[in-house]
């Protein structure tokens, strides 16, 4: 299948390109604020216009050597400018087309001329969108940006949609469609890497995928948005969601990390199989058990991946120790497995896609119907259930409703009579004969009368 073509928006921080991004692809995808530096990795999502259809990346302010910032840059966005560099060159290198975004109210700057002349080196082509000019009567500051020679200018507001159309008019004319029958279903796996900040994440995708797809830094924070990456392992296609590290509800700041952290819990709920990654320095923290309550919340498989193995000063009981201290601070997760790895060495990294196939497998396991009303009868006649006020529930049948996640349906003479404790009974004996690992499993009960089963 043929991949769709390719577009790039770069330029200086603070032009506009995310809010030109979400723009386009009809939705709110990349964080936007009015601080320079603000998108750091580069963020993929597809669009469509005219018929055509094409993925579109955003990326982050291109890095320059002349003083150019017309804006005061985060406090933590500087020391990310190389990378932020890098990650656009690789954008421009991947790109079929490329738009060079730039402030139509401020003019040519040094960084547009010094991006421009990276662009001419591309021999890719390029079309200008001097943005920010919300007015017909600013348009005629369009015209001094020809003077960086590498395309046709396009006067456009990103944050009212004034010019875009003829800019994208433009861009469709440059790339060819996709043929309509490489628009296939996503079969892929799609795996959300969260937990808390700086705790490895962006090193596993890196190390999973080979390559520096992501930026990967010690300082906490460093990835704000959810960023998908495509990778195929024995014939399965798989997705990979790098997402912002979350932190307590408490201590999620307003602005930027609120809305990346709004991001994360979407890309929880994309999810088929979640990697939930714990600091092995830094032990089981208050932030690791929010997450784990944010998974148990979705209907996603789970795998704990304990990180940073590697600086652990162990002997032959420690894994089994900390594992057990996992499961009693985890334990609304009892049927997640656990692993032991190091994203940065590759210890162990390469257990953790077989076990993703297994856990994806288990969500859609189903149990045939005469086995699950035998496996019912046998736990019932082995502990039946607690009476209430006299009276006691009547289990008449079960049935498998659904998967992804395995839902269960028992139709009992009253739901009512049917308490927490024997419902968690029931759960554990499913599992004992059909583990579902890494999977939560749902059960409900039905209302049903005896006459209805002609009794």
């Amino acid at each position: 299948m043929k991949v769709k073509p390719l577009v790039a928006l770069v330029g200086r921080p603070n032009v506009g390109k995310s809010t030109l991004f979400n723009r386009i692809v009809g939705r709110r995808v990349a964080v936007v604020s009015e601080t320079a530096g603000t998108t750091r990795d580069r963020l993929y999502a597809d669009g469509e216009w005219g018929g055509v259809a094409f993925s579109l990346v955003d990326t982050g302010g291109i890095e320059v050597t002349t003083g150019w910032h017309t804006e005061p840059l985060s406090e933590d966005s500087e020391q990310f400018l190389p990378y932020i560099r890098q990650q656009a060159a690789i954008a421009i290198r991947d790109a079929d087309v490329v738009v060079l975004v730039v402030d139509g109210q401020v003019g040519i700057t040094a960084a547009d001329r010094e991006v421009a002349d990276i662009l001419r080196q591309s021999n890719k082509p390029v079309f200008v969108a001097a943005n920010k000019l919300e007015s017909t009567k600013q348009t005629d500051h369009v015209y001094e940006f020809y003077e960086l020679a590498v395309g046709e200018v396009f006067p456009i507001s990103a944050l009212h949609g004034y010019g875009t159309g003829d800019l994208l008019d433009a861009v469709v004319a440059a790339v060819p469609p996709s043929p309509p029958e490489d628009e296939a279903e996503d079969t892929s796996i799609k795996i959300a890497l969260l937990g808390r900040p700086n705790v490895g994440k962006s090193t596993l995708v890196n190390k999973l995928i080979g390559e520096e797809r992501v930026i990967v830094s010690p300082i906490a924070g460093t990835t704000r948005d959810a960023i998908d990456t495509k990778i195929r392992w024995h014939g399965q296609e798989f997705t990979l969601i790098d997402t912002a590290g979350i932190r307590r509800r408490g201590k999620i700041d307003p602005g930027i990390e609120k809305y990346s952290v709004l991001r994360a819990m979407k890309a929880l709920k994309r999810a088929d199989v979640v990697l939930m990654l714990i600091d092995a320095e830094a032990g089981i923290t208050a932030q690791d058990t929010h997450v784990a309550g944010m998974i148990t919340d979705e209907t996603a498989g789970a795998i704990v991946l304990v990180n940073k193995w590697d600086a652990i000063e162990k002997d032959s009981y420690t894994m089994k120790e900390f594992e057990d201290k996992v499961r009693q601070e985890l334990n609304f997760l009892p049927f997640v497995p656990v692993l032991f790895i190091s994203a940065m060495t590759g210890q162990r990294v390469s257990r953790v896609l077989p076990h993703v196939v297994d856990v994806n497998e288990a969500r859609y396991q189903r149990i045939g119907t005469s086995d699950l009303n035998k496996f019912m009868r046998e736990a019932i006649t082995q502990h039946p259930p607690p009476g209430k006020g006299g009276r006691r529930a009547k289990f008449f049948y079960a049935t498998q409703a659904s998967v992804a996640p395995p839902t269960f349906v028992f139709f009992v003479n009253n739901p009512d009579w049917v308490n927490f404790g024997y419902k968690r009974y029931l759960e554990n004996r499913l599992r004992e004969q059909w583990p579902f690992t890494g999977v939560p499993i749902r059960l409900f009960f039905r209302a049903r009368s005896e006459d209805r089963f002609g009794k």
